[in-house]
């Protein structure tokens, strides 16, 4: 680690008053379908689902829906203060996910499939729902989260993959030799996809330039990884407070590594499969 981070990266990059509005006018958002929101008295975060003149509905990764009023910035878009207004007029073309695919607007969320979709952890597991919340509801797919790939073997015998039940799996660090490669040859089936990115942890997934600096930096071995990028950042808060912060600057795939991208892509398409379709 360079003694001279905190000249590197500057002090406190993830610190100060995000929710307070900057001087200024506070910049208004039309609203969409798919757009995602964040209360900025509530914390409460989700996708636009529908408005009327005075009201917009959000749809949190539970499937949960709240209605708040349309008010002076009510809520964040990267961890900025919006005001959300209603569209002056129907876009020109198709609307966007997050992940880039045609929105499907006044989309119900499916029954779930038996088929799932398994990430590391929590973090892992909302910055999926903020990109691809969208098709994951509109297929019928739910994630969920390992607590850690040391219980992936236990998860899989209990799932019971088969043709029509299968399994995807999203790891962290999934490089040649690792702790985790080995544990993915152990669960090897033609109904189960582990796949990964290369990154220490999921946080690296998001791209440095979206948070304001140019590089997450190196943390010695022995070190636990957040805590040491907070320090070298030159951040007070608690991980779990920067990632909030990390998570609320995330808007769509353009924020995130490739290398995240392709590997969430593939586990989708092998889990919607039609039945019957060969690997």
């Amino acid at each position: 680690m360079h003694t001279d981070s905190g000249k590197r990266y500057g002090r406190d990059v993830l610190a100060g008053d995000w929710r307070r509005p900057r001087k200024g006018t506070v910049r208004e958002v039309p609203l969409e379908h798919g757009l995602v929101l964040e209360s900025a008295d509530e914390g409460f975060c989700g996708a636009v689902v529908g408005w009327d003149k005075r009201t917009v509905t959000l749809e949190d990764r539970n499937g949960r829906h709240r209605v708040f009023d349309l008010e002076p910035a009510a809520f964040l878009v990267d961890g900025t203060p919006v005001t959300a207004v209603r569209p002056a007029a129907a876009p020109a073309g198709p609307l966007r996910s997050a992940s880039g695919s045609v929105a499907v607007r006044g989309a119900r969320s499916k029954v779930a499939r038996e088929s799932r979709i398994y990430v590391e952890g929590v973090h892992d597991a909302e910055l999926v729902e903020r990109i691809w919340g969208h098709d994951l509801r509109v297929e019928g797919v739910v994630v969920e989260y390992l607590e850690g790939v040391d219980h992936l073997p236990d998860i899989v015998a209990e799932f019971g993959p088969g043709p029509e039940r299968r399994l995807g799996v999203l790891v962290d660090h999934l490089v040649p030799g690792s702790k985790e490669s080995r544990i993915a040859e152990r669960v090897r089936s033609p109904h189960v996809l582990v796949t990964g990115h290369p990154f220490v942890d999921i946080w690296q997934a998001v791209k440095p330039s979206v948070l304001g600096f140019a590089a997450w930096p190196e943390v010695p071995r022995g070190v636990p990884w957040k805590e040491g990028v907070l320090r070298a950042l030159g951040s007070s808060e608690e991980p779990g407070e920067a990632w909030r912060r990390i998570l609320a600057s995330v808007r769509s795939y353009a924020d995130l590594e490739p290398e995240l991208l392709g590997r969430v892509e593939e586990i989708i398409d092998f889990v919607t499969a039609p039945q019957g379709v060969k690997d």
